[in-house]
């Protein structure tokens, strides 16, 4: 066994909580995990892991070990970098996590650019609306709309994205153009379930006067995405961030409502582990990001 695969293979198990999981992280069997984890313990002469069948965990001895081992592995990539040089040679999988419909419209569409500048490095997109474990999955960076409350993590802001407030040509035609706040909640309206606010839609006039309007939906969906759609075909008026309708208002498909008022505001972040030394990889991508979604 080389010692830098025990290194790897203690940490896998320690932020999988898994030899199952630490086997699929590193790309080898099950019981090669558990024959590198024997061989470490046997060099050192003490016990990582109390082992059951159904849980792992760790002892006082393996905590320390595991501690060391993290910051050998980053002193290891750090050399790794230093080595290489410029950003030509960046290498190795890059493994980035993003909501769903932000890394299909606004992320995914980036990826050949950042691969063209960095040939060497391969990209796998982990899309989820889901919360995460980044260790425990073996992510290198989460893309996040919305706040940040992980003390663990670093978490760079991007952008901020704006709510607002659309609905189709026909729709209007059909039921009129409000505008006022409480023309608004005469209408129907599309949900967006991801939203804490339900149905209680924050608004704030040009006069700078804040608001809520109770509106009335038949139709509610956990997916941006669906919203808009559903908006385009007439059924209503939907509140979604500005990057999911800017093309659908440019083409004409959505036309903006109360475009003179405000409502809700989210920051993009990079979120990345919280440790001394950030790989190249990672920098690379966030600097990418940085200019990308400022634009």
């Amino acid at each position: 066994m080389d010692s830098l695969d025990g290194l790897k293979t203690v940490v896998a198990v320690v932020e999988t909580n898994s030899f199952t999981a630490a086997s699929e992280r590193l790309g080898i069997s099950k019981a090669l995990v558990s024959k590198y984890v024997g061989e470490v313990e046997s060099q050192l002469g003490v016990r990582l892991f109390n082992r059951t069948t159904r849980a792992v965990s760790l002892t006082e001895a393996g905590r320390l070990y595991y501690q060391d081992c993290v910051a050998l592995l980053e002193q290891y990539s750090a050399m790794l970098d230093s080595v290489t040089g410029d950003s030509t040679q960046v290498r190795g999988l890059l493994r980035i996590s993003a909501p769903v419909t932000f890394g299909e419209m606004k992320l995914a569409p980036l990826l050949p650019k950042f691969l063209r500048l960095y040939p060497q490095l391969q990209v796998e997109l982990v899309l989820t609306n889901a919360a995460i474990d980044m260790l425990e999955e073996d992510i290198d960076l989460r893309l996040r709309i919305g706040g940040v409350d992980d003390s663990n993590m670093i978490a760079r802001h991007l952008n901020t994205f704006a709510l607002v407030l659309t609905a189709s040509p026909a729709y209007i035609k059909e039921y009129g153009l409000p505008k006022t706040a409480q023309q608004v909640a005469e209408h129907r309206c599309i949900i967006d379930s991801n939203f804490r606010v339900g149905r209680q839609w924050p608004i704030i006039s040009p006069t700078g006067e804040a608001q809520t309007i109770s509106v009335s939906s038949a139709i509610a969906a956990n997916s941006p995405q669906a919203v808009r759609e559903i908006a385009i075909a007439g059924g209503g008026i939907a509140m979604t961030p500005d990057f999911i309708v800017e093309d659908a208002i440019d083409s004409g498909l959505l036309i903006p409502i109360l475009a003179r008022y405000t409502t809700l505001e989210f920051g993009l972040f990079a979120i990345y582990p919280h440790r001394k030394y950030v790989a190249k990889k990672v920098r690379c991508f966030i600097d990418f990001a940085i200019e990308e979604f400022a634009r």
